[in-house]
């Protein structure tokens, strides 16, 4: 499941930040599709020229150089792309135009799965960037409109919470059983030719099809050498979500004419159904259209017909309740759990501000994305345990005997306690959870150090919701 980029795109306001730069962008999108939702052929031969027109390609800079973002193999970083463009761009449009433009190889790069494993990245270079913004921006209003209403994943105006509420209220129809299927490597496998299929149901520029299949086809660049590409849409580039969704959009439509009731976002897909039995039947017959007709492999291992208390979707699961509740899954909080203890582990040499100073993002954007559960428990078990982690920290900080007992006295413990405790020989984990560290350092002396409450931040977010 893709939590992080789930987390990453699932803010509305983010959502409806880049509907608006979208149609900004593309101000004649709807001069190019027909009322009916299909394209114009004499605008459809003109989608290069749109792209690369003035107005696109500076909200399409403005994006890129927003997003920041790592070089590519070139080395060229956002705050050097501007004087670049200035000197080369009339050569690299010139060449896009006539069709002879060569994009640069991606740089590999790989990044830990929560689940184990690694996930693959291909990092374009800036200008490769640059250009795939600017088709983005174009083709997005092409296609967006004819997606399925269950379809959340990086769409304008749609986020992970609308999938998850979604999601919530098909159990509460009865549908109680979940096909959970699971795309195994989906941007690794992607089948260049049926996807070039599918999009070209749509653009009819042969020049922006064949300039598509070569940013599909770039090589992917590992200590200095190139290996070509025969399959997949690497994650990295700003083309990489839209065309997900361009050909899972067959899913989508195979499902809605069978009239199942789903959620997809990206490649997560829970399909919802009244029976166990329903729900292998419904496995196995998408599992066969997945395979045969767009080429993906499901993950067998992975893939499961269950309860949706017992799974999770986007980082949430729920109550086994008629009227389901949204909850933490167990996984999500164990990966917060295992962030948190790093940030400790690097930040055994620093203040207790510091180290509260680092990690305060982390926890506001945690608790932000996962504001819409209503099992609290699982919160202010999270903020104990964090609390009692800075206690123990304090402790291994002070080491000597001395210094223990005289922090605590300045803390507020009485002299005799205070030595008692300093003395007891037991190591910083069980002082950490020990009462004079509790009466020393309550929840109020961390609330004044500004540390975030993951329990008091949700009860803001519900006051304002």
């Amino acid at each position: 499941m893709r939590v992080r980029e789930a987390e990453a795109y699932g803010s509305k306001t983010g959502a409806e930040r880049d509907r608006r730069n979208l149609s900004r962008s593309a101000s004649g999108a709807e001069a190019r599709t027909a009322t009916d939702g299909e394209t114009k052929p004499e605008a459809a031969q003109g989608l290069l020229e749109a792209a690369l027109e003035r107005s696109n390609m500076l909200c399409a800079y403005q994006r890129v150089v927003g997003n920041k973002g790592a070089p590519g193999v070139d080395g060229l970083t956002v705050l050097e792309l501007k004087p670049w463009l200035q000197a080369h761009w009339p050569k690299v449009k010139q060449a896009l135009l006539a069709g002879e433009y060569m994009p640069a190889a991606v740089r590999k790069v790989e990044i830990p799965k929560p689940q184990g494993g690694v996930r693959i990245l291909g990092i374009p270079c800036v200008l490769d960037r640059l250009i795939q913004q600017a088709l983005h921006q174009i083709l997005q209003p092409l296609f967006d409109p004819r997606f399925s209403e269950s379809s959340y994943g990086f769409r304008p105006g749609r986020n992970a919470h609308q999938a998850v509420k979604a999601a919530r209220e098909y159990v509460a129809e009865g549908r109680r059983w979940t096909v959970d299927l699971d795309l195994e490597k989906f941007f690794d496998r992607v089948n260049h030719d049926v996807l070039l299929a599918r999009v070209g149901r749509k653009v009819k520029d042969a020049r922006v099809l064949k300039l598509i299949r070569r940013y599909l086809e770039a090589g992917m660049m590992e200590g200095g050498i190139a290996s070509a590409r025969s399959e997949g849409t690497p994650q990295g580039g700003p083309l990489s979500p839209l065309l997900s969704n361009v050909l899972l959009d067959d899913l989508d439509r195979e499902l809605e004419q069978r009239g199942h009731r789903f959620c997809r976002y990206a490649d997560d897909c829970n399909i919802y159904v009244k029976s166990e039995r329903s729900g292998q039947r419904v496995r196995q017959s998408i599992t066969t259209f997945l395979e045969q007709r767009l080429k993906l492999k499901v993950n067998a291992t992975k893939s499961a017909v269950a309860r949706p208390w017992e799974r999770k979707f986007l980082g949430y699961s729920m109550t086994w309740h008629t009227k389901p509740k949204l909850k933490i899954a167990p996984q999500s909080r164990k990966r917060l759990m295992e962030r948190i203890r790093i940030a400790l582990r690097h930040g055994r040499g620093q203040s207790m501000q510091q180290i509260i100073k680092g990690l305060n993002p982390v926890l506001r954007g945690w608790v932000a994305y996962f504001r819409l559960t209503e099992v609290k428990n699982v919160l202010e078990e999270l903020d104990g345990w964090l609390r009692r982690r800075l206690r123990t920290l304090l402790w291994r900080q002070w080491k000597g005997v001395y210094k223990r007992a005289r922090n605590l006295m300045k803390a507020g413990i009485d002299k005799v306690r205070a030595w008692k405790s300093a003395t007891n020989g037991r190591g910083p984990s069980w002082n950490g959870g020990a009462s004079h560290m509790n009466q020393a350092y309550p929840k109020y002396w961390f609330d004044r150090m500004r540390l975030v409450s993951l329990l008091d931040a949700h009860r803001r977010f519900q006051s304002v919701s």
